[in-house]
């Protein structure tokens, strides 16, 4: 596939409302999508997994941090790799992960308006877990804007991007991907939903986030990339139609 890691955003940060006219499922990434990473939230969820192996193996930091991203890239998800290769059990492994302090995490008002205000039904699909995202989008005070929440356990813990996870989640919760759009920080994590059908938002930080790679916060121009946004709140609110009491 041709595509190429871009500075800025290929397309404007507000975009035409008309393109999104169709949409009636809104659909939500959590980590690094509803929040930026000033609020160091996944970096605590990152060093957990990184000293969960180290005292189920015995190892080092820095040996435990190349399992850990030996497993991601392997299987999508260290979580996949442990329990295919070890059958850790994820109950245990994703308690022990999300173990984390919100305190940096402040209320965003302005989100939740802009959520409530879009039309239609609005759900979250997170590779995390539920209770991780209860947490965080409770935390956000955003939780009540969301009719569900499709977690890793949902997916049979088989994660993005893998095609099977979004079909399962389509199929639960009666979307129509081509009425839907779906708001991700990963760009391979769009591909599926593109092909699917989906309208495709990129969200990227408005500055380098030190805790993750390059090509986790890349903006990318390709087909299965409509729009790159830095600004999810800005992004959403022309898509939104004014509604009573919204907060």
């Amino acid at each position: 596939m041709n595509q190429k890691p871009i500075i800025s955003a290929p397309t404007p940060l507000l975009p035409n409302a008309e393109a999104f006219a169709h949409v009636e499922h809104w659909v939500f990434d959590l980590d690094n999508t509803l929040y930026s990473h000033e609020a160091k939230v996944w970096p605590q969820v990152d060093e957990r997994i990184t000293l969960f192996l180290g005292e189920l193996f015995g190892l080092d930091g820095l040996s435990s941090r190349a399992l850990q991203k030996y497993y991601y890239q392997r299987y999508g998800t260290t979580l996949k790799g442990l329990m295919e290769e070890h059958g850790v059990n994820p109950d245990d492994f994703l308690d022990f992960a999300h173990q984390i302090d919100l305190s940096l995490l402040d209320p965003n008002p302005a989100l939740g308006d802009a959520i409530a205000a879009l039309p239609g039904r609005k759900l979250i699909l997170t590779n995390g877990s539920r209770g991780h995202a209860e947490n965080v989008a409770g935390k956000l005070g955003i939780l009540h804007h969301f009719e569900d929440i499709f977690d890793i356990v949902e997916a049979g813990f088989l994660p993005k991007p893998e095609r099977a996870t979004y079909e399962h989640f389509l199929a639960k919760h009666a979307v129509d991907p081509g009425r839907a759009a779906m708001f991700e920080d990963i760009e391979k994590n769009l591909l599926v939903p593109s092909a699917l059908g989906m309208k495709t938002v990129l969200i990227i930080p408005q500055t380098p986030d030190p805790f993750r790679e390059a090509w986790e916060q890349a903006a990318i121009e390709a087909g299965h990339v409509h729009h790159v946004t830095t600004d999810l709140t800005g992004f959403l609110a022309p898509l939104g139609r004014p509604t009573k009491g919204s907060r």
